[in-house]
């Protein structure tokens, strides 16, 4: 086999690989998972088996690749005072539990030689679902906002009451500033921990919306310890996939170098891009990224190759250059206040 002078070869998985791709890769899903909080693996997972990865290397590949990222992101947002270390402790039971869970029917799938394209349809079915959701969410706030100013203006409740499933015991998180049902928490986690043992997520893209609109935690809170949370999924996945011989170590510690610089300039972007903003580009880019897996399903490989990546790298340049703005507004602003 005639293998680029940038291959390397990868002994676990037993193939060859283009180093600047697995670089690409991992930079990429630094700025995205710094910025949205979440593990990246949703371009990750499906990038590595659009570009040769066998589906299970895929996925436990990428969770070793999470849990040292979100180790870098989860730091970095500390400091910016956007993780409740409360909250996040408690998804360490209900995550731990769910990608145990996801692991054996992963291992289940791949016996039976189906667990590639089983896989890709679940991908589909939340990207599309949760994406197009979220872009709904977005389009309608001014017309919510509206109407509970016209609530208030008639002397009702600003927002009006919401239905919570307020079952016993509730417990608070002071830093999100919401009271929730324990067994909410514990199912919420528990369910992307699932996710993140059968797909090879840390679960953010699912555990991140999950926080802003069942939990009600505030944006920049759910990004922060959504990644916290991240760490302990990641963790837990990469240990329980590496038992099973499906960890390409090689390769997580490529992607973790370009992913160590790109989770940088994400969680510094958060710092300028706020709220809806934020919701709205993560919305953008699970849809591309479901389009990626349904090109991959029908065989159009290159087509979700260039998807995959084009997408990742565009909304990278996207973040880069709000923050950027962002940046020199701040600056400007504190210039004229000087004066």
């Amino acid at each position: 086999m005639d293998n680029g002078i940038l291959d390397i070869y990868l002994p676990i998985a037993g193939i060859h690989f283009n180093i600047l791709i697995l670089l690409a890769i991992g930079f990429s899903v630094g700025v995205l998972g710094g910025f949205f909080g979440v593990g990246g693996a949703w371009v990750v997972t499906p990038a590595l088996n659009i570009f040769g990865f066998n589906m299970a290397y895929a996925i436990g590949t990428d969770l070793a690749h999470i849990f040292g990222k979100s180790i870098v992101a989860t730091r970095k947002h500390g400091k910016m005072g956007n993780v409740d270390v409360k909250l996040g402790l408690y998804s360490i039971v209900g995550s731990v539990l769910g990608v145990e869970g996801g692991a054996r029917t992963v291992m289940w799938l791949t016996a039976r030689g189906i667990a590639g394209p089983v896989v890709r349809y679940a991908y589909m079915f939340l990207l599309f679902g949760l994406g197009i959701y979220m872009f709904y969410d977005y389009f309608t706030k001014d017309k919510r906002r509206a109407r509970h100013e016209a609530l208030e203006m008639e002397g009702g409740p600003a927002v009006p009451a919401k239905k919570k499933w307020d079952l016993p015991p509730m417990v608070t998180f002071p830093v999100s500033g919401v009271t929730v049902s324990l067994w909410t928490v514990l199912g919420v986690f528990f369910f992307t921990g699932w996710l993140s043992g059968f797909l090879g997520v840390g679960g953010g893209f699912i555990r991140m919306p999950a926080l802003i609109y069942l939990l009600g935690c505030p944006t920049a809170i759910a990004v922060g310890t959504d990644l916290f949370s991240v760490v302990f999924t990641g963790a837990y996945g990469c240990f329980t996939y590496a038992l099973k011989a499906r960890v390409e170590i090689i390769a997580a510690i490529v992607m973790l170098v370009g992913a160590s610089i790109g989770a940088q300039l994400g969680v510094t972007a958060v710092k300028y891009i706020h709220g809806y903003g934020i919701r709205l580009l993560f919305a953008i880019m699970i849809v591309l990224a479901g389009c990626s897996v349904t090109l991959k399903q029908f065989n159009l490989t290159t087509a979700a190759a260039y998807c995959v990546m084009g997408a990742a790298l565009a909304m990278c340049l996207i973040i880069i250059v709000l923050m950027i703005r962002g940046f020199n507004k701040e600056k400007a602003l504190k210039a004229q206040a000087a004066r």
